[in-house]
């Protein structure tokens, strides 16, 4: 019986951890503006990310992983995830 409770309690704990420490996904509507592929940088109109509470404008983000921009071009409308890696504005994700 103790293996049981001690079983759940385990399962428990597990799953609320990996909730804890799964991060939610915010995305948000963007218009490219200009891509360079060298530097591993997009400029991107875009709405407001309230992730990181910034309002609306036009901004470079860095992308670490260059193959996130590199079907991208001026003009394309997507959802971006945005996010700060030691204050520098990194683009996550493009859908």
């Amino acid at each position: 019986m103790q293996m049981k409770t001690t079983l759940a309690a385990f399962a428990f704990l597990a799953a609320s951890l990996t909730s804890a420490i799964a991060e939610e996904v915010t995305w948000t509507t963007g218009e490219v503006q200009k891509v360079d592929l060298a530097q591993s940088k997009v400029t991107v109109k875009h709405e407001d990310i309230k992730n990181l509470d910034m309002p609306a404008m036009t901004m470079v983000f860095f992308a670490p992983d260059k193959a996130t921009i590199e079907s991208l071009k001026a003009g394309d409308k997507k959802q971006f995830e945005f996010g700060d890696m030691n204050g520098r504005m990194i683009v996550k994700q493009v859908k």
